[in-house]
């Protein structure tokens, strides 16, 4: 694995940081958190104008074709600048299932307008249980005469409220892995959509479907054919989230040593104190420690590698890395620190969202165990 950038890489971080330096200020992540929708239109037409809705999306369906590791640089800078709108579940959740999974019809339908950015998708995996995998998929889709019949409910879908197709994922046979995929448009019939009251303020929704009725064309790919993909989902979507973490743990240790560095106790900067030092001494470990692992395993994954081990110790390692970057961070600023009116609470309040979605470390722990033959 090569470990540094490459020319091409070093050039997309660069144009991130610029980009998102100047049109996702604090301020404007702010006003999102308690914006309707949680974005703006007019940020995200210029999100689609650097092309990084169609990043990874190949070229014949109107995308940039880059590779899922390129895609990860730009989810670092986005978690580090802390990006609102639906970027995450229209690529990673919706772009990159129809592209492993859809027939060429359906490719050619959908990925050239989400490379414009003229619709939105996210992915209906999660039910009440709050398992992620086959047993946990209790939603049905039932075959009729003119199509398929959806009943079941879906939590925690990443903004379902702006989204203009949602990709269920649903029981269609007997078997445990008789799981198939459907798009399925939000303004269907029987779809109710309500938002969920989150730690961090971002847009996660309750999708209810009665009875919502949709054409053999809404099968994404091949009937009972679905979790193979949804497995393939889950570790992009995991990565892309480490990525989104290490990006954020970086902002948390630049304002910590900074901090540190102003502040003066005792006639001097704290960051001169052995227990400060040693603090974000430790905080740099845990970050330079998530990046590596995760470009570790973004690489296997972009070369078609077996990174089953890798992506579950990423997200186990990241998960736990990041809560301790910031209960650091907290403990170096002090009271400060956990006031709203500081940055802090903005990364802390996502990094508890982040640990737990798409896995949580005993979930994660328990994979990497059973490779290891325990």
């Amino acid at each position: 694995m090569e470990l540094g950038l490459n020319e091409a890489q070093q050039m997309l971080k660069n144009s991130a940081q610029e980009f998102l330096e100047t049109e996702c200020t604090v301020d404007y992540v702010r006003a999102m958190e308690i914006d309707e929708n949680g974005y703006t239109q007019e940020v995200w037409q210029k999100v689609a104008e650097q092309g990084w809705l169609g990043l990874i999306i190949p070229e014949e369906y109107g995308g940039v074709g880059l590779e899922y590791q390129d895609l990860t640089i730009l989810l670092e800078e986005m978690g580090r600048y802390m990006l609102p709108g639906p970027y995450f579940s229209t690529v990673v959740l919706g772009g990159m299932t129809i592209n492993d999974a859809g027939t060429e019809e359906q490719k050619k339908e959908l990925l050239p307008r989400i490379s414009e950015g003229q619709i939105n998708i996210t992915l209906g995996l999660t039910e009440p249980s709050g398992r992620i995998d086959p047993l946990g998929i209790e939603t049905t889709a039932t075959k009729t005469s003119e199509g398929y019949e959806i009943n079941g409910t879906k939590l925690f879908v990443l903004n379902g409220h702006v989204s203009d197709y949602i990709l269920v994922v649903a029981r269609t046979g007997d078997q445990d892995t008789d799981i198939s995929i459907f798009n399925v448009p939000m303004d269907a019939d029987g779809v109710t959509q309500t938002l969920l009251k989150t730690i961090a303020s971002d847009r996660q929704s309750e999708v209810i479907l009665d009875n919502v009725k949709v054409s053999s064309d809404a099968l994404l790919g091949e009937l009972n054919q679905g979790w193979d993909t949804i497995e393939r989902v889950l570790q992009w979507a995991a990565i892309g989230k480490c990525a989104e973490m290490s990006g954020g743990g970086q902002k948390v240790l630049d304002m910590t040593v900074e901090y540190a560095k102003q502040r003066t106790q005792f006639g001097r900067p704290i960051g001169s104190f052995k227990a400060i030092k040693h603090h974000c001494a430790n905080m740099e470990v845990d970050v330079e420690g998530s990046k590596f692992i995760t470009h570790q395993a973004a690489w296997k994954l972009s070369e078609g590698i077996d990174a089953d081990k890798d992506v579950a110790m990423a997200k186990a390692w990241v998960s736990d890395a990041l809560r301790r970057v910031c209960a650091l961070g907290h403990q170096s600023h002090g009271a400060i620190g956990f006031t709203k009116e500081h940055d802090m609470q903005l990364y802390s309040r996502r990094a508890k969202a982040a640990e737990v979605i798409f896995g949580d470390t005993d979930f994660h722990l328990e994979k990497v165990a059973t490779h290891i033959g325990l």
